[in-house]
């Protein structure tokens, strides 16, 4: 909701500091002034994330509530993440190639977005496969390891990207 709230006041008054704005590589303004930042025409990219949000928290407050859901919805869910997941992954490279900025609550939703997609695909896969046999079980036991390494691959880039600017 942050991340559209700093939106709003960018389009309201194209001269707002925002609130992590903090030095040339961690600026917020310059990821929200860009083209990326709407890239589904004219609608800004925390809205899709607000949506998206919304629903995985609608589907985890049913599965709490006790919901089970069939291999269809799971399917469409892995869909909606595997969407979430290029696009966050898209906007990261747009970040650090080609704006070279890095906006600290847009990483918040990369980080986000990366761990519901390995906990969704390692559900999926072991329930949904037909596979039981070791691998398949620690992939899901161990998900947490997959979605670490792949964060640090993350971090690791951004470090490498800026590296010349820290």
């Amino acid at each position: 909701m942050i991340i559209m709230a700093e939106k709003l006041m960018i389009l309201e008054n194209p001269d707002y500091i925002t609130s992590c704005d903090i030095n040339e590589v961690l600026a917020c303004g310059n990821v929200m002034r860009s083209g990326q930042s709407t890239a589904f025409g004219e609608i800004p990219n925390p809205l899709i994330g607000i949506a998206g949000f919304s629903a995985t928290a609608l589907i985890g407050a049913a599965i709490l509530a006790g919901a089970r859901f069939a291999g269809w919805f799971w399917f469409c869910t892995q869909i909606g993440m595997t969407f979430a997941l290029f696009f966050c992954h898209w906007l990261a490279y747009q970040s650090m190639a080609i704006i070279r900025s890095l906006c600290p609550y847009c990483m918040g939703v990369w980080t986000v977005s990366i761990i519901m997609f390995v906990v969704v695909t390692t559900w999926n896969v072991k329930t949904f496969s037909g596979l039981d046999n070791a691998f398949v079980r620690g992939i899901y036991k161990y998900n947490y390891l997959i979605a670490i390494v792949w964060l640090l691959i993350i971090a690791a880039t951004a470090l490498w990207s800026f590296r010349f600017m820290l």
